[in-house]
Parts: C-alpha cells; sequence; structure tokens
C-alpha cells in the first residue's frame, strides 16, 4: 500500500477492519518528514488487532504483519523473502518511495501481488502500479473523488486505466476475501 497526504485517516479506516489472524503481509510507504521520528505504527497499533510495525533492514517477511517504511529509507522487498532499507536518492522527492517499494514487490511476488495505491498530492506509486500490473498482480487505487488528496489516485489510474478504483470500504471487503 502507498499512501500520502490525508495517509493516516485513510489507513485507520482500513487496517482496524482486518483481523489478527489475517493471513497476509501488508508493506505500507506513507510520505513522511525525513528529519523525525514517526509515532504511525504506535497509532494504528492502538487500533488494530493485526501487529504493527516499523520495518527493519533484513527483517523476514512474516504473514499477518504490517510493515510501515521508515521515515528517510526506501522499503524493499526481497526475493529470499526478507525487506530490505535503502537510503538512495528520493524518487519523485519521496523517500519512502511507494515506487521502490511496488517494483520490488512486484519482483518478489509477481502475480500473487496486489498494489493498493491510497490518497496522495504526488504521482509517486504509478509506475510502482504499473509494475505490479505488468508481473501479474492486482492494481487496487482509492477513488480520487473520496481521496482526501486527489493527486496520486488520479495518476495512477491515469497510467494504469486496468486498476480497479474502489472505496476504502470497498478496499477492505477486496482484502478480507483475500485472506480467506
Amino acid at each position: 500500500m502507498g499512501a500520502s497526504a490525508g495517509a493516516l485517516e485513510t489507513l485507520y479506516a482500513i487496517l482496524p477492519e482486518l483481523p489478527a489472524d489475517y493471513p497476509i503481509p501488508i508493506m505500507i510507504v506513507v510520505h513522511l518528514p525525513p528529519d523525525r521520528k514517526t509515532i504511525m505504527a504506535e497509532l494504528l497499533q492502538a487500533r488494530c488487532a493485526m501487529p504493527i510495525r516499523e520495518a527493519e533492514d533484513k527483517d523476514m517477511i512474516q504473514k499477518g504483519t504490517v510493515y510501515l517504511a521508515p521515515p528517510d529509507y526506501h522499503l524493499l522487498v526481497e526475493k529470499n523473502g526478507s525487506l530490505s532499507l535503502s537510503s538512495e536518492e528520493p524518487v519523485l522527492f519521496s523517500r519512502p518511495s511507494i515506487d521502490v517499494l511496488f517494483e520490488t514487490a512486484a519482483d518478489a511476488y509477481g502475480e500473487d501481488l496486489v498494489g493498493v495505491i491510497l490518497t496522495g498530492a504526488n504521482h509517486d506509486g504509478s509506475a510502482g502500479l504499473q509494475a505490479v500490473i505488468t508481473a501479474g498482480g492486482t492494481g487496487i487505487v482509492q477513488h480520487p473523488n473520496q481521496a482526501y488528496a486527489a493527486t496520486m489516485p488520479e495518476a495512477a489510474l491515469k497510467i494504469n486505466p486496468t486498476a480497479q478504483a474502489m472505496s476504502l470500504d470497498e478496499i477492505t471487503q477486496y482484502l478480507h476475501k483475500m485472506g480467506h
């Protein structure tokens, strides 16, 4: 999942609805200021049954865990089932970058991957979602007219016309079905 402006409220609408025994790992990039510690994992964990934590370099991906990219680091998915962090150059002024997460996850998971673009005020995630779809995965985009900031969903849909535009309720229902 990738989000920017309005991310916390949007994630509050989705993640608390997933059960503690949800069997699928979720990786999330939220554009955060690079120069301060974030308490997003703690804020989300207070409302969610699934374990939520900030990703660490070389974490082995566990089923049913939500991993958040730490501020100022790209989050990458490795083919060996681990996560890695990178301080390479920002992509579209963003580090962490949704594109980097989605492109590496597409290489690792292929058709088993679902990429979800949520609210945001830039174009990050569009190319990454294209990589997900090209690899045979599923592309989902929050309806732009329901997003706090419509720029990111609009850009993702423009580049990825086969992506499915959904409301937050529909995204949550889709994720529930995936977990069963």
